[in-house]
């Protein structure tokens, strides 16, 4: 399937088809994205679904999803390319003195020798694929700028071999937990698109589709439970994967409604710190969270 043949109601229905619950504020950015071959630079907490949306693209259109997962420390060669120098250590020990020195120059780079980096495997890729580089924010800002280089042109320089222009244009994600704040040139270059925490609605959809085996009441428990939980001044708050566990959970419990036992079991599914824990049990605890659960219900 090529993405330009593909209209806003056509990606939707991909997106529904693989089970993400994508509306208006999520497809048209993803739409434009695609149809301007644009990155497409995601922001929102972690765990509201960023990262997932590569993939969904990537299953969308039956393509690579070659994932270039940043860090502190990150730098060009880990992320484009580099020789392989274990290999030709050992080959110019064997041929050094049968070949000239312009013969072994020519075979020690060569394309046997070269180790492809994310990037680089996604420009010479023989097909579009969805390039996802995963929580930018957690470069240095040296790195962001080598990347917008990257970006802006779809091209790349090796000095033994020239310049090497991109077979076909990646479908580019970009996601961003905002550690820190991205340059003007990197945004400017991105189609922006910010995911916040599901609505209560929204989050029921999504555990319906996802825990079809849940029943609607204990549905709607789970997601007025996650939802109040998340207003709560937590490190880290609950994300939607972490929702799916415990509705997973409930159903090996054999829970019909969720209960304060259920809570009190469970607690470890949602928070995944010591002090987040210990908050919840002070200031809010398994007994009055379910009163507010029971007032809100929607059902």
């Amino acid at each position: 399937m090529v993405h330009k043949k593909v209209y806003k109601d056509q990606l939707r229905a991909g997106f529904e088809k693989e089970s993400y619950i994508a509306e208006e504020d999520i497809v048209i950015p993803v739409y434009l994205a695609l149809h301007l071959e644009k990155p497409l630079l995601i922001t929102g907490a972690p765990g509201v679904g960023k990262t997932e949306i590569a993939k969904v693209l990537a299953r969308i259109f039956n393509t690579d999803l070659i994932r270039l997962q940043c860090y502190e420390g990150l730098d060009e060669s880990k992320a484009l390319y580099e020789w392989n120098y274990q290999r030709q250590l050992i080959k110019i020990q064997l041929i050094k003195d049968t070949a000239s020195e312009e013969m072994v120059e020519q075979d020690l780079f060569s394309r046997s020798y070269l180790l492809e980096r994310p990037l680089l495997r996604a420009i010479q890729a023989q097909e579009k694929t969805v390039l996802l580089i995963d929580e930018i924010d957690k470069t240095d800002e040296e790195f962001e700028a080598f990347l917008f280089e990257v970006l802006s042109d779809f091209q790349v320089s090796i000095p033994e071999w020239g310049t090497i222009e991109a077979n076909h244009i990646p479908m580019v994600v970009l996601t961003n937990n905002g550690e820190r704040e991205l340059s003007d040139g990197l945004k400017r270059r991105c189609v922006y698109l910010y995911i916040d925490f599901p609505t209560i609605e929204k989050e029921l959809k999504i555990i319906k589709v996802k825990v079809p085996k849940v029943n609607d009441r204990l549905a709607e428990d789970i997601a007025l439970a996650v939802h109040h939980m998340r207003e709560q001044d937590f490190k880290k708050k609950p994300s939607i994967s972490e929702t799916l566990d415990f509705a997973r959970a409930l159903l090996l419990l054999e829970a019909k409604r969720l209960e304060p036992e259920h809570i009190e079991k469970t607690t470890n599914l949602l928070l995944k710190d010591k002090a987040d824990i210990d908050l919840f049990n002070k200031e809010l605890g398994p007994v009055k969270l379910i009163e507010t659960v029971r007032k809100q219900s929607i059902c």
